[in-house]
């Protein structure tokens, strides 16, 4: 701390002077002790003001007090400068208190601008939902969704702050009674409703009737369009009663999900079996692709023979793999008939090995045809017939061309 008693003297008779630019002033009275004892004492008086000076200002400049109230301490203190019975530098605390007035005034001054701001903005902001208020009571018919926005403007409306008394007042006498308009036509709505309501619970359960009767079907695609357009129709049709539709969605809903649940384990199933026969052709085409046609057509025709009855059997592949699979299984078809169909060329019809291999061909997808019928497996017929008609029209035109 300063030595604040350079500022002071005590003369003979003990009277405490203070030193200021406009010369020595009286403070005080010291007969109690010595002179210093005195000065340190005024001097100690002095300090307080200072610490106090130094708080307001520390204060001030954090913003943790209000600049005004800030002001008025400045000033008192200031004020009372003249008359203090203190002993220190009281020229340069009052230059520093002359300084700390102008920012407590230029803070105060920004407060008093930034709560007009505030006022106007929360009289503007209270205005606006007051005539959104009055356009929902008046125009609205989305009873729900203008309902929530009421309230949800009632809940905002208890937050804004800074509004003068009676606008405030009159602006809550306008946000009422549009709530109230509001409340009246929309009860007046749905008053009209319940004839409506027993009318949707009618369309209702037939909408449910006919979802419970097609839960049990196993026409996938035909049965997942009609539940969906039954959905549409749900959707589409006016509510009944709270507790009717809450009992009907219930039916409906799970009638369908019993539904989806089923085609859901079957398309599973489907997929992992086709999943495996992908994992089988694949196989089998790196077996056939590692065939030496070159070195032994024969050998590699009766190989390619084996496997493409293999792969008969394999089923069906996932969609978007089963083009690329049989392209590359006919790329190694082609490539066996074209070194063959070189070597026949070469032997007379009779003799001809590749002639005799297609119609073992053919007596073999006949017997397979055969037995696909007798196990009355609809998928297995179609693809022997389809082979069946292939390797007959092969061995047509190779029997044509000799």
């Amino acid at each position: 701390m300063s030595d604040w008693t350079a500022f002071g003297r005590v003369d003979a008779d003990g009277t405490v002077y203070v030193k200021t630019a406009e010369g020595e002033r009286v403070v005080g009275s010291w007969q109690a002790g010595a002179p210093e004892e005195g000065l340190a004492h005024f001097a100690r008086r002095f300090a307080d003001l200072v610490t106090e000076v130094d708080l307001t200002e520390a204060r001030l400049n954090s913003g943790a007090a209000d600049a005004g109230g800030s002001l008025t301490t400045i000033r008192r203190i200031r004020a009372s400068l003249a008359e203090a019975h203190v002993v220190g530098d009281i020229d340069a605390l009052a230059a520093r208190l002359d300084k700390l007035a102008e920012v407590a005034e230029a803070k105060a001054g920004e407060a008093k601008a930034a709560r007009d701001a505030a006022r106007g903005a929360a009289l503007a902001r209270k205005t606006a939902l007051v005539e959104e208020a009055e356009k929902l009571a008046a125009e609205s018919t989305g009873w729900k969704t203008a309902g929530d926005r009421l309230k949800e403007i009632l809940d905002e409306w208890k937050t804004i702050r800074g509004v003068d008394k009676k606008t405030d007042g009159e602006l809550w006498k306008r946000f009422a009674a549009a709530r109230d308009g509001f409340t009246r036509r929309r009860g007046a709505h749905f008053a009209s409703l319940d004839q409506q309501r027993k009318q949707a619970q009618t369309v209702k359960e037939e909408l449910v009737a006919e979802a419970e009767k097609l839960k049990e079907s196993t026409d996938w695609a035909v049965t997942a369009n009609q539940l969906k357009d039954l959905m549409t129709q749900w959707k589409a049709a006016p509510r009944a009663s709270k507790e009717a539709e809450q009992k009907l969605w219930e039916r409906f809903r799970a009638a369908q999900d019993e539904f989806f649940s089923r085609r859901s384990e079957v398309f599973s199933a489907r997929d992992n079996e086709q999943r495996a026969n992908l994992e089988r052709k694949q196989a089998l085409l790196t077996e056939a692709e590692a065939l030496n046609v070159d070195a032994d057509p024969k050998g590699a025709q009766a190989k390619l023979r084996e496997i493409q009855a293999q792969w008969h059997e394999a089923g069906r592949v996932p969609r978007e793999a089963a083009a690329g699979l049989e392209r590359r299984l006919r790329a190694i078809d082609d490539k066996v008939r074209e070194v063959m169909d070189s070597a026949w060329r070469r032997t007379t019809k009779e003799d001809n090995p590749l002639l005799a291999q297609m119609r073992a061909q053919v007596a073999e997808a006949e017997d397979r045809l055969s037995r696909a019928q007798a196990a009355g497996d609809a998928r297995r017929i179609k693809e022997a017939e389809q082979a069946l008609a292939s390797k007959r029209q092969f061995l047509q035109l190779a029997e044509q061309a000799g």
